[in-house]
């Protein structure tokens, strides 16, 4: 059989159409992937930048100004520095148990992103179950703090990681009842309806303004869960050198590094998508007219969700850092104290109240 040499030519150029269909469908499926993980380190070196300059503003400092414009570049700085440096192994520890520790935590509050809506339809995972998958998920990190400080083969290591785990029950409980307190105003457990319950009735539908008992035992949870003063118990200096990050050198602790400011991010976001109303920008009607992004449709509108997303997220992260050099730290007892003898009965009362209302609203 005799092929035309037109014909090859066809064949030849169908061929490397379906090729380059194979390849730019390749490239579409690894973007949804890496866009959020760029946004996140991006985010990253945002916050860890904000806190020097914060801080150095409390402090009556300069902070950071050689490295780039306003010394944003310091962080990247940082973290080429961690990732060049010598990574040492106990010569006694568990190298698994060490090895493995950093990437649990990393990875566990990674996860915690796919359910957190930037904006409207702008979610990874719209899970009937996202608030409580953000909690189950949260509970995991400090495993690998435990495995860590067990692994280093070093007592101050084990001290902070028996408190981080600790910390974590002890500040989670309280956390549960004021999750299911908003579930219940949402009639949802997903993130975005959750947002979408509070957009129904503008800036005094925020759930700020109908759970602030919630609102105060939140934050204060969530500061627990991320380790931040006055709750850095799992780490202190002062008395355990630095925790169970005492044996850690290199790429390892910069992960441990990586993830405390990434629990940060992602805890102020859920602080804004559960109490401060997510992507809608709803102000008083004194300053500007009522409008949702829902109707802002394209390009444009997911932008301004993102940006508002972000915006509130960073108004609390401002307060967070600014905590850290206000207060002074707690003991542990006065730490287990404050979580299982004040927060959990607040919270627990005002899971009560808020399921009352809900009863007789029927």
């Amino acid at each position: 059989m005799i092929i035309d040499t037109k014909e090859l030519q066809a064949i030849n150029s169908f061929s490397r159409l379906e090729s380059l269909k194979g390849v730019y469908g390749l490239i579409w499926l690894l973007v949804p992937i890496f866009t959020p993980v760029l946004g996140i380190t991006i985010g990253i070196l945002v916050i860890v930048w904000l806190e020097r300059k914060i801080s150095a503003g409390v402090q009556q400092r300069i902070g950071p100004e050689y490295a780039g414009p306003l010394g944003i570049l310091q962080a990247l700085a940082d973290g080429t520095k961690l990732l060049l440096k010598e990574d040492l192994l106990p010569s006694r520890g568990d190298l698994f148990l060490f090895s493995l520790g950093p990437s649990i935590a990393v990875i566990s509050i990674l996860l915690s992103y796919s359910v957190i809506p930037f904006g409207y339809r702008l979610v990874l995972a719209d899970l009937s179950l996202g608030v409580f998958l953000w909690i189950s998920i949260a509970s995991i990190a400090p495993i690998g703090l435990l495995m860590s400080g067990y692994g280093s083969n070093n007592k101050y290591s084990f001290l902070g990681g028996l408190r981080a785990a600790a910390q974590s029950i002890s500040y989670e409980i309280p956390l549960t009842p004021c999750v299911l307190s908003i579930s219940l105003l949402s009639n949802s457990s997903s993130t975005v309806d959750v947002v979408e319950a509070q957009s129904k009735y503008g800036f005094w539908g925020w759930n700020l303004w109908r759970q602030p008992i919630g609102f105060a035992v939140f934050v204060i949870s969530s500061l627990a869960e991320c380790e931040r003063l006055p709750f850095d118990l799992p780490e202190a200096e002062e008395e355990l050198v630095a925790g169970y990050q005492t044996e850690y050198s290199g790429i390892k602790f910069g992960l441990f590094y990586v993830a405390s400011y990434l629990n940060l991010l992602v805890s102020s976001l859920f602080v804004t998508v559960l109490y401060l109303g997510g992507w809608n920008l709803s102000l008083p009607y004194i300053f500007l007219p009522h409008f949702e992004i829902n109707e802002v449709g394209g390009v444009f509108g997911m932008t301004i969700g993102i940006f508002i997303t972000l915006a509130k997220a960073y108004l609390f992260l401002f307060i967070s850092i600014t905590t850290r050099w206000t207060l002074p730290r707690m003991r542990m007892d006065q730490l287990l104290n404050l979580g299982w003898k004040f927060l959990l009965p607040i919270s627990l009362g005002n899971l009560l109240l808020t399921t009352s209302f809900q009863l007789f609203s029927l």
